[in-house]
């Protein structure tokens, strides 16, 4: 625990102009990001006596070691880089809210050829229209369902559609009149491109129009005597209003406003958005925080929307990151002239910012409030056992090998190869009993080049524990923390409190001599051995054995399982690579450009293999004899073998995927 006097600039030397500021801890490691009107005075509050001080400023002015700042022209400039280091460093004491839970979309790929509407998740793609999220993936599928009768677009995969095309037969929805069937030709591509942007309208909100022509084409069917097609006219029209009806209006005027409330405990709040476009609710979301630093409900609103609008604007369609109209608060951010005029550039038009005092409007916030209290309580319940869990994990794990606090990052490390082949390592990093993917590593060992080693996992493991403390104590030296390219922390930064190594006694004591070696002899070590799920420590002649229902050994397990699995995917890619690589050397003409685009338009062997000449002369950059060569080169490599662990069953031609991890 540090002292804050001893980092405490010079008051004279802060500044009076606004400006952004970073704490770090004693690695370099930003852990706290907040802007100033004037840096002087908000810096010097940091410094006070410990006891005047909320206990989560105390906490983190006594973990950091060294303040920095940067001054800017306005307050706007100070959201916006506040914004952009917050999301670049990730610090551990800055309010971070996250989704509670993920949200599916409404998706339509508008950037394809051909596009398709379908369920997506995560983050938002370039060439991508969406609308919602919903609640459910199911919603969506309804909706689409009843819309596919009158707006018939493709719904199916890559896959299924370049099959119907090549057997000039469409899928089950284009024999029943759901999908206009581009595939066959039913549809030019421009022709479903209409449908496609009439879909995309209705869905955003301009419904009226397809409506009231839908009931004039009805009519005059009826009026004609074709009774068929007013029947079917009639059933669409009903389609139509059925998924109408599923988002009342709520606010009559057609307003577009994002309407944000929030419940909150002295730990953890809840927000909850509802997105109105036209009148009606066309989405909603939830997330959750915890308060690590001391802010009041105006600083958590401030926050919430720097990052709900501070992400790059996605396609123009109905989506969570489009700045509405109007946004509709509980209590208004302190800064609200400055987050104002930085969601109006956002938008590039007026932004209104306000409280609902009574009206529609009022009982619509009540409402969302309801559901962010009804989230919090949800939340709470399911984090309970988890959160409690994972500290008696820590502290069990801490007392059973004598560390003297609970450890804050855990790193190990697993050795991958097959008989000595394609040798590679991983190492995957806990923070707070959680897995950070993020700052997931992998290693290609260098000694089997370098020294003819093959299945040696001794030296293996020697080998990486130096490389990555070696590149640690680099950055450590240089002062260097953060990438001058990218502004990012560098790879290796932040040392672990705890390294695990996947192995046994000798695994661990090649790992001690790599660090003793280093003179590193502030990290704890210990190996995870398969057989009995003993825990050796250095130096020691008898392991560790934890309890079975031990929560600390079930922690270690889940960590050296994450290791396994994301080494033994990465050497899956390097063995496929390395086998296709090797069957098609001898082929004339096909050079390293023309093998990247194989791998990347077939993805695992297997396929590959599978592919007739036709198939592999569609890939870009490959004739027909060029083609033919391929498929004889491949049809010449020995089968592979798989065993179904689960069954036993030998599978012929096992799998293999060559394209990016899947993590």
């Amino acid at each position: 625990m540090a002292d804050p006097a001893t980092y405490r600039p010079k008051t004279g030397e802060i500044p009076t102009s606004p400006g952004v500021y970073k704490f770090r801890d004693p690695h370099g490691r930003v852990i706290y990001v907040g802007k100033a009107k004037n840096l002087r005075s908000r810096l010097t509050s940091y410094f006070q006596d410990l006891a005047n001080l909320h206990v989560r400023t105390q906490t983190m002015v006594t973990t950091a070691a060294s303040v920095e700042w940067t001054t800017v022209a306005t307050e706007v400039e100070a959201l916006q880089l506040e914004y952009t280091w917050i999301k670049q460093f990730d610090p551990r004491f800055n309010v971070k809210y996250r989704d509670d839970k993920s949200y599916p979309s409404l998706a339509v790929t508008v950037g394809e050829e051909y596009p398709r509407a379908q369920v997506m998740r995560g983050p938002k793609r370039p060439g991508v229209r969406y609308f919602g999220p919903y609640s459910h993936a199911w919603a969506i599928r309804e909706t689409l369902d009843s819309l596919l009768r009158v707006f018939p677009i493709r719904t199916c995969s890559s896959g299924v559609f370049k099959r119907a095309a090549q057997t000039g037969r469409p899928c089950l929805l284009g024999y029943i009149g759901k999908c206009s069937a581009p595939c066959v030709g039913r549809v030019g591509a421009e022709e479903h491109r209409e449908i496609v942007e009439d879909f995309v309208t209705f869905m955003a909100g301009r419904t009226d129009r397809y409506i009231k022509g839908l009931e004039d084409e009805m009519k005059e069917a009826a009026k004609d005597l074709e009774f068929e097609k007013a029947a079917r006219l009639r059933d669409d029209l009903q389609a139509l209003r059925q998924t109408l009806e599923k988002n009342a209006v709520v606010l009559g005027d057609g307003t577009d406003a994002d309407v944000i409330a929030l419940a909150e405990d002295p730990l953890e709040a809840a927000v909850q958005v509802f997105h109105v476009r036209g009148g009606r609710i066309r989405g909603q979301r939830g997330w959750v925080v915890d308060r690590v630093e001391d802010v009041d409900t105006a600083g958590l609103v401030e926050h919430f929307m720097q990052q709900l609008y501070g992400s790059e604007q996605g396609e123009q369609g109905i989506d969570t990151e489009t700045v509405p109209r109007e946004i509709l608060v509980p209590e208004l951010p302190g800064s609200v002239e400055a987050i104002t005029e930085w969601l109006c550039e956002r938008r590039g038009a007026k932004v209104e910012v306000r409280v609902p005092r009574r009206g529609d409007k009022a009982a619509l916030m009540e409402t969302v409030a309801q559901n962010a209290k009804q989230a919090l309580v949800l939340h709470k319940t399911r984090r309970a056992s988890d959160l409690t869990t994972r500290s008696v994990a820590l502290q069990e794990l801490a007392d059973a090998i004598g560390m003297d606090q609970a450890p804050l990052r855990i790193e190990c490390y697993d050795i991958s190869h097959l008989q000595g082949t394609n040798v590679v390592a991983s190492m995957v990093v806990f923070e707070d009993g959680l897995p950070r993917k993020s700052e997931y590593r992998r290693f290609t060992i260098k000694g089997e080049a370098e020294t003819g080693a093959t299945n040696d996992d001794v030296r293996n493991m020697h080998e990486v524990i130096t490389r990555r403390f070696k590149a640690f104590l680099k950055e450590q030296e240089e002062e260097k923390l953060i990438d001058e390219t990218t502004g990012d922390r560098k790879k290796f930064a932040y040392p672990p409190q705890l390294v695990v190594v996947d192995g046994g006694q000798p695994q661990v004591a090649a790992a001690a001599r790599a660090l003793a070696d280093l003179e590193i002899s502030d990290v704890t070590l210990v190996g995870l051995a398969k057989r009995l799920e003993e825990v050796w420590l250095p130096d020691e002649d008898d392991p560790v054995l934890l309890p079975r229902s031990s929560e600390g050994l079930y922690l270690l397990q889940r960590v050296r399982d994450e290791a396994h699995r994301f080494g033994i995917a990465f050497h899956r890619q390097k063995r496929s690579k390395s086998m296709i690589a090797s069957a098609l050397d001898d082929v004339p003409g096909l050079g390293e450009v023309r093998r990247k685009a194989l791998l990347a338009h077939f993805g695992t062997l297997r396929k590959l293999r599978a592919a007739n000449v036709a198939e592999i002369a569609e890939v870009p950059g490959i004739g027909p004899a060029t083609a033919r060569q391929i498929h004889s080169a491949l049809a010449e490599l020995p089968v592979s073998r798989a065993v179904n662990a689960a069954t036993g069953e030998i599978l012929e031609g096992g799998e293999s995927r060559i394209g990016p991890d899947e993590e």
